[in-house]
């Protein structure tokens, strides 16, 4: 294959004429610049702290390191150095925890290999998994469903190749639970755009939405989209009030699941002995 072009231009028309069949299914090339020197840059702006506070706001300090890990340019290691290298000294290690659950994914997908694509545990939605649909409704994959966050979603998935965490929960969450697709067609959906798409953390990602790789369904209402967007969407959006995510968490659980067994409530801890005290310091 050719290594050296003149420029940007240059190259996307070689990839795609080169490859004829990814194009025709996503003809968007992201801006993400490529490279080791490239990796490194990003990672040496990396604020640790910030994304501790506010990582979960779509305009929050997201590393943006996930297509150099994907692609091999970073390591875990790589990573994991720089970010204890700056957090000497303070308390922030919500970005460690996130490698450490990458590291997880990716062990759980050599053990289980293929298998990833199947659920690996039961719905605990109350619905079987026939249930669900099998495809992507046009709707979704087009960003035409009405809800201007839900589409704002697919579209910038389709045309960056990259989504925000929370914006993937979301999107993963209206899918499944909202339109009640199985959670197999999701994951096809971002593989084919995601820069930092592997199957180990995309598909283990959405099973835990789905619950099908936790004891809950994951699912959120209007008020959680607004806070975390800063009321990006929800203010011009032609549902706001009355959109599919409008109600409490009590409310939408009913109506999502409502053959659902209730969760069994937390009980009341009882008071801890000293030397109990002692062990949990």
């Amino acid at each position: 294959m050719r290594r050296q072009f003149a420029n940007r231009q240059e190259l996307v028309a070689y990839l795609r004429e080169e490859f004829p069949e990814a194009a025709e299914v996503d003809d968007h090339i992201p801006m993400v610049k490529g490279g080791r020197q490239a990796a490194e840059q990003k990672l040496s702006a990396v604020d640790p702290v910030a994304y501790e506070t506010n990582r979960n706001y779509l305009n929050g300090a997201a590393s943006h390191l996930s297509p150099y890990i994907r692609h091999g340019l970073l390591s875990l290691a790589d990573v994991r150095e720089a970010v204890s290298a700056a957090l000497v000294g303070k308390k922030a290690g919500k970005l460690l925890q996130q490698l450490a659950w990458r590291d997880y994914f990716q062990r759980l997908y050599a053990l289980i290999g293929s298998a990833i694509w199947q659920n690996l545990e039961p719905y605990k939605t109350g619905f079987s998994a026939d249930d669900y649909a099998d495809d992507l409704p046009k709707d979704i994959r087009d960003g035409k469903t009405g809800l201007a966050c839900i589409d704002a979603y697919s579209r910038e998935l389709a045309e960056k190749g990259y989504l925000h965490n929370h914006a993937r929960l979301w999107l993963a969450g209206y899918v499944v639970h909202w339109r009640r697709i199985k959670w197999q067609a999701g994951a096809h959906w971002f593989l084919q755009h995601l820069l930092d798409g592997d199957p180990a953390s995309n598909n283990l990602s959405w099973q835990w939405v789905a619950s099908t790789f936790s004891h809950k369904p994951y699912f959120y209402n209007r008020e959680n989209v607004e806070k975390f967007t800063e009321g990006r969407y929800c203010r011009d959006c032609p549902l706001f009030g009355y959109c599919d995510f409008e109600g409490s968490y009590p409310s939408l659980e009913r109506r999502l699941f409502p053959h659902r067994p209730p969760m069994p409530q937390p009980q009341q801890k009882r008071g801890r002995s000293k030397k109990e005290k002692r062990w949990h310091q």
